[in-house]
């Protein structure tokens, strides 16, 4: 990926997600009162993620697991850990809302790799070894597109390597509008 598509990527990325922050925020807000009205705890759930260049992240999602849930990737974590609002707002997409604003802060794009554990070594070494280490993780991205989730490491590096040859702003935006139409990025599911 060449400077200037990192450039143009970067203002898309600013662009749409203060836009989105602005727009969405009395969703944000009411879908917060859900949560801490449905169940005890915070109603955003942070958690440390892998971010461009292996450089550390706090990741931001809508509280979704009870209080106390293990800190894994979400098939490793029973489905009955997933509270009731959980369940429509991982539905919905919802619960990535606050992710847009790790987005403006530049830790994440709106495409690219999904952000996995510190603990997901495998994943994390798969996608060092194919330089997808210096992409920042997306909201979404190819491979969930693809139905491939972070179950199989190695393959979804290969995917995730495979953007990395394509990316360009028409590329993003595709994967965007993809996501929005087949409501497909939900395969990565850490505990959130």
């Amino acid at each position: 990926m060449i400077q200037g598509t990192y450039r143009s990527k970067r203002i898309l990325d600013v662009a749409i997600s203060a836009l989105g922050l602005l727009l969405l925020s009395p969703v944000i807000l009411i879908a917060l009162l859900a949560i801490r009205w449905t169940s005890p705890g915070p109603g955003v759930f942070s958690q440390t993620r892998v971010g461009r260049n292996g450089v550390e992240f706090r990741c931001h999602k809508l509280r979704t697991m009870y209080v106390g849930t293990a800190s894994v990737p979400t098939h490793e974590v029973s489905t009955s850990r997933i509270t009731p609002i959980g369940r429509f707002l991982r539905h919905t997409k919802l619960d990535e809302l606050p992710q847009l604003w790790n987005v403006l802060k530049g830790e994440m794009s709106l495409v690219g790799p999904r952000p996995c554990l510190p603990e997901q070594t495998v994943l994390v070494e798969a996608r060092r070894r194919r330089d997808v280490a210096a992409l920042r993780p997306g909201i979404t991205g190819l491979a969930q597109l693809r139905g491939i989730d972070m179950t199989d490491p190695e393959r979804l590096a290969e995917i995730d390597a495979g953007y990395l040859t394509v990316a360009s702003l028409p590329t993003d935006l595709e994967i965007l509008i993809n996501t929005l139409i087949s409501g497909e990025a939900r395969g990565d599911r850490a505990r959130t």
